[in-house]
């Protein structure tokens, strides 16, 4: 399974690559927004920006916010500019899925008004050690292709973990799904500005 993995993430980073090197970064921007216009797109996208800090404060709970490194300021507004930009492109999004984690939740709830918590998404950053199980979970979040779009708000360790792509805060990751967790990476999407 694990060398299955692994050279999915290389046929994928290679399209992914030929796929940049095509094009300009606001074509490519915008035939990313078409393909999330016609549905049926997994977007896959980090959090927004926090307090300063790497990781977790010792002894957070996942249960208590104000143990946690939350989002900043400029990170609650970067989470609205999303939620923002994909309403007045009219995408239609589906069902939203976050991490447990405060600063997913807070970043999908201020972008898309709703959001589930799934715990696959968890952050691998903190809890290496469900690495194994997370990527054998995560697939059946892309699953089977769908009429409309999905966004998994996550954290940036898991994303790559999953698909090779190390994100920036508040960036995603366009995929579109063909079925048994498969996946061809159309390409990265940030709306905010650094």
């Amino acid at each position: 399974m694990e060398h299955l993995i692994d050279k999915t993430r290389f046929v994928i980073g290679v399209v992914f690559a030929s796929l940049v090197a095509l094009a300009s970064p606001a074509s490519a921007d915008e035939t990313l927004w078409n393909l999330l216009k016609g549905g049926g797109r997994v977007v896959l996208m980090r959090h927004a920006v926090t307090a300063a800090g790497i990781g977790d404060p010792p002894g957070f709970r996942l249960d208590d916010c104000s143990t946690q490194r939350n989002l900043s300021d400029d990170g609650r507004r970067d989470a609205r500019q999303i939620g923002a930009a994909f309403r007045n492109r009219a995408i239609v999004i589906e069902q939203v899925l976050s991490s447990p984690w405060c600063r997913c939740l807070e970043t999908a709830n201020l972008a898309f008004a709703k959001a589930d918590v799934e715990p696959a998404l968890s952050n691998l950053f903190t809890h290496p050690q469900n690495r194994d199980r997370q990527l054998r979970e995560m697939p059946r979040l892309i699953a089977a292709p769908k009429a409309a779009n999905r966004v998994l708000v996550s954290h940036g360790a898991t994303i790559a973990a999953l698909t090779g792509v190390s994100l920036d805060t508040a960036e995603m990751l366009v995929v579109t799904p063909h079925g048994n967790g498969r996946f061809v990476i159309n390409g990265r999407l940030k709306v905010t500005e650094p």
